[in-house]
């Protein structure tokens, strides 16, 4: 495990970029794993600027994303689908055909799910993952559980995860309970494996996460056993390590 400290969320932003950016340099037709939610969005930010620039290209780049809400359509402003096109997609010369999210709006879970881990199989595996950390140490939806969940899996949200989620809607209401989620397996075969964390409500989670026990009941935990595992923190969520 390396651990990269920060300044502040735009450093934080930055150097997470230059290891996504080196990636796609070294490996044109790579193929990277995507998050949501607010922490990467300064990440991909700094990437669009350097696309701008000419310093990187995404023509050949496959992506596959992390999750998706259960029973959400694709031009759902609050999908994944949605936010990761409104970020990143629309901004940078990704192939249309080359971008896979779960299909939220299939409500077959089992088949959502199969399809997804097929997807994932075809396109060769994950080359570089990128993640954000839960307050709960959640990864994708991989909620505290007993065990760890293998492959794509359709889960019960847990109101911590509602909770947080709320921001995004009008109501708390409107939030999904449920999300297709890749599984930890999954994560884990990535070749590398990159986690961004910043805030005061990261440090607590952070130092449970890598320097406690390797636990489902903190999905995260299990990074520790990855063997290219990079997290990416600014000085806030670094404050307890």
């Amino acid at each position: 495990m390396k651990i990269i400290c920060a300044t502040d969320y735009a450093d934080m932003s930055r150097k997470a970029a230059n290891i996504l950016s080196a990636q796609v340099i070294m490996k044109p037709n790579c193929v990277l794993g995507l998050a949501t939610g607010g922490t990467p969005v300064g990440t991909y930010r700094q990437l669009i600027e350097w696309y701008n620039k000419g310093d990187v290209d995404f023509s050949e780049v496959t992506t596959v994303n992390l999750d998706e809400y259960r029973g959400i359509l694709k031009d759902n402003p609050q999908s994944y689908w949605y936010f990761m096109h409104k970020n990143f997609f629309d901004f940078v010369n990704i192939a249309p055909e080359r971008v896979h999210v779960p299909d939220g709006a299939n409500l077959d879970a089992d088949a959502a799910c199969k399809e997804y881990d097929a997807v994932i199989h075809q396109v060769g595996g994950i080359d570089l993952q990128l993640l954000g950390i839960g307050p709960d140490g959640h990864i994708g939806f991989n909620e505290p559980n007993a065990a760890f969940e293998l492959g794509t899996h359709c889960v019960d949200l847990t109101e911590s995860t509602i909770e947080a989620n709320t921001r995004f809607f009008e109501k708390k209401e409107d939030v999904p309970h449920q999300a297709y989620t890749m599984g930890i397996k999954s994560i884990m075969q990535a070749r590398k494996v990159l986690m961004v964390a910043n805030g005061a409500n990261k440090a607590d989670i952070v130092k449970t996460a890598f320097f406690g026990p390797v636990t489902p009941e903190v999905p995260a935990s299990i990074l520790q056993m990855h063997p290219d595992f990079t997290l990416v923190l600014d000085a806030e969520a670094a404050a307890k390590l």
